[in-house]
């Protein structure tokens, strides 16, 4: 057997060795090799360039050319007539191939031509508004011209409030900001909204779910402005690869879009490896743990100096690989400080403290969760390490392009994990590589985000009667509105008449505006950190380990009401997982297909259903081994939603009929489950967690066997909707699942362990797959 290859090895072997010579080393290895399931090779390509418009202005081309821009790539040049010709535009081109040159060229020319005008740009982080601000501050001054750039967030100063609002030609801001700091205050914008000529939407493809649904509304909001200020906008949005972009657009921003899909900018040599971990346990075909793996890997190339970057799929497994990787460079005598983990969570200063290390270098491995997959400018990486599935194929190819930029060559290593869909990718990976990509699904019209909306608009500008908010008719809720006080009905307009500023209450990102803040009682109550509200139960419950850059806190008390967790630096080896479980009651049936006389289904469902989870107890993982070492009881308060589901209900027969053909129903039930669990968010275009599925032997419904599969979010955002009309696909993937598993009875990569489907759980799945799938 191939001994595993040793840190002291690695250490013997520390100078830095050229790309192309490590890639084929790492594909030769013995240990390594054997674990590859794909390699993809994608060539070189050469660069593709189209003109500048003959109005664009010579300082212009001047500033354009002393930054390495003489020439527009073909999709800049195509981008740029449109924009400049008033069309709305959308580019959809891979990482790093020079979009913003497609938004600024058309934005400056058009303050160049006219001084008065203005521009609005939208990122949808704080992160990259700053990142993108420096680029487009750098092409400004070297134009020669007055022209006048500012960020707006919530770190902006008063005093410089005041200017930007009265003498910014461009307000690099994000959609939080235009929803709860500019449109509710926009007699202070006027100079704003009357002069505006161009709107950049970037990240397009980051717009979706709850997000997107409630963005789409805040451009309701804003289109109503506009048309009040007599201002009519050319949109210029980008995005990542998804298969809907145009449609998308239009969702959000009520126009029509000319598409810009082919990329003209040249691409590096790009090796795509698709790395499976070792079995560790043969019979149930567990994999040694991603994590490690990606650790073990990233540690290869970063003691040969390479620069490598590390995706996970959570805080929890962030903060655990970079503490693995800080301990790799101590037992080397190399700085830990070089290694630097990276999401939402920490504070401002200390993500632009990273992000600039990182660029100059003096950071040599970085681990982070999607915060980084976004178009931050951190330079070019060598090395992108997905430590299992990241969600969407958009977001692989995001994580991955995050290598290789500037034309340079790269490597980048998807790591399977032991979900059914990171297996299924191994053995399938022709799905990834040969697959259009996914939709992009957002639900404007959700009633809990419309309602809240229509409010927010109505503290803005009043409704008229008759006047449309999308394509609803706002009326209804301004009915409710009225009998709740929140608005007046007088001469033909619905009038705000609250005291309270309501868009401080709507969150966009995850519908409840009420982050959590952690006090690090060691250290004088200092702010550490924040947490979403829906993620606050796992990670703060009383008990549990946070941890923050690698350093492990222990929370000693939640105040639940007070949003607030109180932590203490305590070293430890282990950290906490919390589970939790759901309640589901059916509110109404929307939608219902009948299942045909040799269906195990006796109908496939879509309506309103409550769910009620509780986040009940937690155990202990051992570092390193990741083996349980305890559990404890977590008290916290039940989460309440109602939203939408697709339900497969069975008929009482299943029972029966299975015990017939050998199999257990409760295996058959749960395992199926488990398998959708992790297929829905690939084929709907969404987070994991923006989901939730849960199989029942016996529904509180109807008493019969179940499969639900909801919306997370208040009243739905289309996932469940999107679920209903495309189950087939997503059964038959699930199907595919069940037999291109090597286990033999069931395992975490495909129908989870026999502990927690049942004995006989992946032949039992197998078995009701093949009938619903027919």
């Amino acid at each position: 057997m191939t001994a595993e290859p040793s840190a002291s090895d690695q250490e013997s072997r520390r100078k830095t060795r050229p790309l192309d010579a490590l890639v084929e080393e790492f594909l030769r290895h013995p240990y390594y090799s054997r674990n590859i399931a794909h390699v993809e090779r994608m060539p070189a390509r050469p660069a593709r360039f189209g003109d500048w418009p003959a109005t664009i202005r010579p300082e212009l081309r001047a500033a354009l050319a002393a930054r390495g821009v003489e020439r527009p790539f073909s999709h800049q040049g195509e981008a740029i007539a449109h924009a400049l010709a008033g069309r709305n535009v959308v580019v959809v081109t891979p990482t790093a191939s020079g979009k913003t040159v497609c938004y600024n060229v058309p934005v400056i020319q058009s303050i160049l031509e006219e001084e008065s005008a203005r521009a609005l740009y939208l990122f949808p982080t704080k992160a990259l508004s700053h990142d993108q601000y420096g680029e487009l501050y750098e092409v400004t001054k070297a134009c020669g011209r007055d022209i006048r750039v500012y960020t707006y967030d919530g770190d902006t100063p008063p005093a410089t409030r005041r200017t930007l609002r009265d003498n910014g030609h461009i307000v690099v801001t994000n959609p939080d900001m235009l929803h709860c700091g500019i449109l509710p205050h926009h007699t202070r914008w006027i100079r704003l909204f009357e002069n505006l000529k161009y709107v950049v939407v970037d990240e397009l493809h980051q717009y979706r779910g709850v997000f997107g649904s409630h963005l789409a509304n805040v451009f309701r909001r804003f289109n109503r402005l506009c048309e009040f200020y007599g201002a009519n906008p050319t949109f210029i949005c980008s995005s990542a690869t998804i298969a809907n972009p145009s449609e998308l657009a239009s969702e959000l921003t009520q126009r029509d879009y000319s598409l810009v899909g082919e990329s003209g900018a040249p691409q590096g040599e790009r090796v795509f490896v698709f790395y499976n971990p070792p079995v560790v346990n043969r019979e149930l075909n567990v994999r040694k743990s991603a994590r490690l793996e990606a650790t073990r890997l990233a540690s290869r190339f970063i003691a040969r100096g390479h620069q490598t970057i590390v995706f996970g799929p959570s805080r929890v497994s962030i903060e655990v690989m970079t503490t693995y990787l800080k301990r790799f460079m101590t037992r080397l005598h190399r700085d830990p400080n070089r290694i630097a983990g990276y999401r939402s969570g920490y504070l401002p200063s200390e993500r632009r403290r990273i992000e600039g290390g990182v660029k100059s270098g003096d950071i040599l491995g970085v681990v982070s969760t999607n915060a980084l997959e976004l178009g931050i400018d951190i330079g070019g990486l060598d090395v992108s390490i997905l430590a299992g599935w990241p969600g969407t194929i958009a977001s692989a190819w995001q994580q991955a392009g995050r290598a290789g930029r500037k034309a340079a060559a790269s490597l980048s290593i998807y790591i399977g994990g032991n979900s059914p869909l990171d297996q299924f990718l191994m053995n399938q990976p022709g799905y990834f590589f040969g697959r259009s990509p996914e939709h992009a699904i957002v639900n404007p019209d959700n009633l809990t985000v419309y309602a809240s909306h229509v409010k927010c608009g109505a503290f803005e500008l009043p409704f008229a009667d008759g006047e449309a908010f999308g394509a609803a008719e706002p009326a209804p809720v301004l009915q409710v509105l009225e009998d709740e006080r929140v608005v007046k009905h007088s001469g033909g307009r619905w009038h705000y008449s609250e005291d309270s500023y309501p868009a401080e209450n709507v969150g966009l990102r995850m519908g409840v505006n009420q982050n959590f803040v952690i006090l690090d009682t060691g250290n004088g109550n200092r702010v550490l950190g924040e947490v979403d509200y829906s993620a606050a139960p796992f990670l703060l419950h009383e008990h549990a380990i946070y941890i923050h850059n690698a350093v492990t806190y222990y929370v000693e008390k939640l105040e639940w009401e007070r949003r607030t967790a109180y932590v203490r630096q305590r070293t430890v080896d282990y950290y906490t997982d919390a589970e939790s479980s759901s309640n589901i009651q059916v509110l109404s049936i929307d939608q219902e297909i009948e299942g045909g006389e040799d269906d195990p289904m006796a109908a496939r469902r879509f309506g309103d259903v409550s769910v009620a989870t509780v986040v009940a107890k937690f155990k202990k993982v051992k570092f390193e081994t990741h083996e349980s070492i305890g559990y404890g009881e977590v008290g916290v308060p039940q989460l309440e939603v109602q939203t939408e589901a697709t339900w497969f209900a069975f008929r009482e027969s299943l029972r029966a009929e299975a015990k017939a053909a050998g199999h257990e129903p409760a295996s058959a039930i749960h395992g199926t489950a488990h398998l959708l669990r992790i297929l829905v968010p690939v084929h709907v275009m969404c987070d994991p967690r923006d989901i939730g599925v849960a199989g029942m032997l016996r529904s509180p419904h109807d008493q019969k066997p179940v499969i639900y599969v909801w919306d997370r979010f208040g009243g739905g955002i289309g996932l469940a909707r999107r679920l209903f009309s495309m189950e087939r696909a997503v059964l038959k993937a699930a199907l595919d699942v069940t037999k291109t598993c090597p286990c033999e009875g069931g395992c975490p990569g495909c129908v989870g362990p026999s502990l927690d489907s049942g004995e006989g759980a992946k032949e039992a799945a197998r078995w009701l797959l093949e009938r619903m799938a027919r």
